[in-house]
């Protein structure tokens, strides 16, 4: 389920963000890190619902850095342009 626009999808469909056991988020490229994950559609939109409603960081149970929000949204932009 995509936090930001709560709709069920396929899971690769959707960009994963994962926490680590180290308490660190970081972005699941591969969809198998070990660790707690959220998942978000792959479309601006639903990214910009999920960063306001602080939904990833519920989801994660920590406070998501710039630096691993600015990953995410360049692999939203890469993975929404290949549509």
């Amino acid at each position: 389920m995509c936090v930001g626009c709560r709709t069920m999808k396929e899971k690769k469909s959707l960009v994963r963000v994962v926490r680590t056991a180290e308490g660190e988020a970081k972005v699941d490229l591969t969809g198998k890190m070990n660790g707690r994950g959220a998942y978000v559609c792959p479309c601006a939109e639903c990214l910009k619902k999920a960063v306001k409603s602080r939904a990833l960081d519920r989801a994660l149970e920590i406070t998501i850095s710039p630096d691993v929000m600015e990953r995410l949204a360049s692999e939203v932009e890469r993975r929404e342009s290949d549509k």
